[in-house]
C-alpha cells in the first residue's frame, strides 16, 4: 500500500495526458491500463522488433517501461504543479522476458515532498499464467518549475 496522500484530485487526467506525450512509450506500443493513487500499470504487447538476440524482450525495454510505471505512480501522489523525473533505480532481471504481452506495475512505497520511493515489477503474460521477470527499486523526484519542466 502506498504511503502518501493524493494532493491533486485530477491526478488521473494529468498522468494520462503526460503519458500521451511520451513518444517513446508510443514507439514501444505501451499503453496505460491502470492509474490509481500510488499505482500505475502499463501494458506492452510482444513485438519481435523489441527483442534481443535470444528473442526475449530487451532489458532496455524492460527497464524503460518499469521506469515509466514507477515514475507515473509517484506522480499520482504529487502536488498539481509538480512534474516527475527519475533520480535513480536498480533493476533485477529475474527470468527471460518471454510472453505474449507484458504488464509493468509501479507502486509508491513512500511519498515525500521531493523524493518518492517506488517499487516495480514486470510480469510476462504467458499461456500458463503470469511470471515476474524483473523488479525495480527506484527513487523519483518532484520537479517544480525547474528549467520549464512540468507534467
Amino acid at each position: 500500500m502506498a504511503r502518501g496522500a493524493v494532493q491533486d484530485p485530477n491526478f488521473e487526467f494529468r498522468v494520462r495526458e503526460s503519458f500521451a506525450r511520451q513518444t517513446f512509450m508510443e514507439t514501444l506500443g505501451a499503453t496505460l491500463v491502470l492509474v490509481a493513487p500510488g499505482e500505475v500499470r502499463i501494458a506492452l504487447p510482444f513485438n519481435a522488433r523489441l527483442t534481443q538476440q535470444h528473442d526475449f524482450l530487451h532489458a532496455g525495454v524492460v527497464t524503460s517501461v518499469l521506469d515509466s510505471a514507477c515514475g507515473y505512480a509517484a506522480l499520482t501522489l504529487m502536488d498539481p504543479n509538480a512534474g516527475v523525473m527519475s533520480v535513480e533505480f536498480k533493476v533485477n532481471l529475474l527470468a527471460p522476458a518471454a510472453g505474449n504481452r507484458f504488464v509493468a506495475v509501479g507502486r509508491v512505497v513512500r511519498a515525500g515532498r521531493t523524493l518518492t520511493a517506488c517499487q516495480g515489477e514486470l510480469r510476462a503474460v504467458q499461456d500458463e499464467g503470469e511470471v515476474v521477470v524483473a523488479i525495480m527499486q527506484g527513487t523519483m523526484m518532484a520537479i517544480r518549475d525547474r528549467a520549464g519542466i512540468t507534467d
